[in-house]
């Protein structure tokens, strides 16, 4: 098979979309190499982290364009047919206008439909735009991908798909994170970020809706000795956090930390003594993964589909309520046999999110579809 993909996630974006689109590409590469990879990008400047080793993968650029967006748009279809292409894969909610034309079947992977269910963390603007897009990949793509069924059951209910057009299928963190660092490893991450002997950890993007400042409204309700590190991309929500901070006198006990060295980032997760995220909604909820793979338990937030990227050994919350974090902190650094059961009953969990499999799920549908 000869698949195509859009690359601007895939060269352009640094965090979930981008991270996902390289995921897919490398485990399909790494377990079908008998397969042809094309990326499809309208700029060829950029970040593909390894994914130009790969002999099944290779890149396609256009000679000229009026626009990146058009092109990705409209423009793009040209050049998968030119190519002979045999069925085309939207990796971030959309797919080209004209594909089913031009004769192309196609599959698209929606992530989530957060833009519909809490629309006050979105512009006007970018609600029309994402709920455009999405509704046309939806409606026109051959095979929906879903992350998870909380994602499934919201194309059910949001956008009236039929359930028979979706296929859920998970996705892995980087190998990176399933790693063990080296004691002197950990120490020179330590030292060189100059985190606490006793933290707990946060990883997201510090906005609204990921919540951090319930995490830190619970260090109130925790031993003093015990800090928050929090790792992400700032928006103006992070002035809440430091707000709450400076008011209640928690500026030595909570740490910011951000542009993390990728390859430091499994080490810091190994070094907390628990992961917190208390996003109020998901599509999947990659750093629970993340943190599942480097050993460390996890409480996360109840209500989208944390319990599926977690499973039955992870603790859930309710995400508005700060007291109830704090008490199941102290729950699970208080009992060791807690803490260790918590972390064998993840890397159980674990085992669905398999590379191997998921890149025979990805493998099987494309061979349906075009049998189809």
């Amino acid at each position: 098979m000869k698949i195509g993909f859009d690359g601007k996630r895939i060269i352009q974006n640094y965090t979930g979309l981008g991270n996902y689109s390289r995921y897919v590409l490398k485990v399909l590469a790494e377990f079908h190499s008998e397969n042809q990879y094309q990326i499809f990008s309208a700029k060829s400047t950029g970040i593909a982290n390894g994914l130009e080793s790969f002999k099944s993968i290779e890149f396609s650029y256009p000679e000229k364009h009026f626009s990146d967006s058009l092109w990705r748009s409209f423009g793009i279809v040209k050049n998968l047919k030119h190519e002979e292409i045999d069925i085309y894969h939207g990796l971030s909610n959309e797919i080209p206008f004209g594909l089913k034309k031009k004769g192309i079947p196609s599959v698209v992977s929606i992530h989530d439909l957060i833009f519909y269910r809490y629309p006050h963390y979105y512009p006007w603007v970018d609600r029309k735009i994402y709920g455009f897009k999405m509704r046309y990949a939806a409606d026109h793509a051959d095979k929906i991908i879903a992350v998870s069924e909380r994602t499934k059951s919201d194309l059910i209910n949001l956008f009236n798909i039929d359930e028979s057009r979706i296929e859920v299928i998970y996705q892995n963190c980087d190998p990176l994170f399933r790693k063990k660092k080296s004691d002197a490893e950990k120490q020179r991450i330590r030292k060189s970020y100059n985190l606490p002997s006793h933290f707990v950890l946060n990883v997201g993007t510090i906005e609204n809706r990921k919540n951090a400042l319930l995490a830190v409204m619970a260090m109130r309700e925790i031993e003093s000795d015990i800090h928050l590190v929090i790792i992400g991309k700032e928006t103006p929500y992070a002035e809440k956090l430091r707000d709450y901070i400076n008011k209640y006198g928690l500026n030595k006990r909570v740490h910011f930390l951000k542009n993390i060295s990728f390859t430091d980032l499994p080490g810091i997760y190994q070094l907390a003594e628990l992961f917190l995220f208390p996003s109020e909604y998901e599509g999947f909820g990659i750093p629970v993964v993340e943190a599942l793979s480097s050993g460390i338990p996890v409480i996360a937030a109840q209500g989208s589909c944390l319990e599926e990227a977690g499973g039955a050994g992870s603790i859930y919350i309710d995400p508005k309520d700060s007291s109830a974090l704090a008490a199941q902190i102290r729950n699970v650094l208080s009992d060791s046999d807690k803490k260790q059961n918590m972390i064998k009953a993840g890397l159980v969990h674990l085992e669905q999110f398999s590379d191997h499999k998921i890149a025979g799920q990805l493998n099987k549908l494309y061979q349906n579809i075009i049998k189809c």
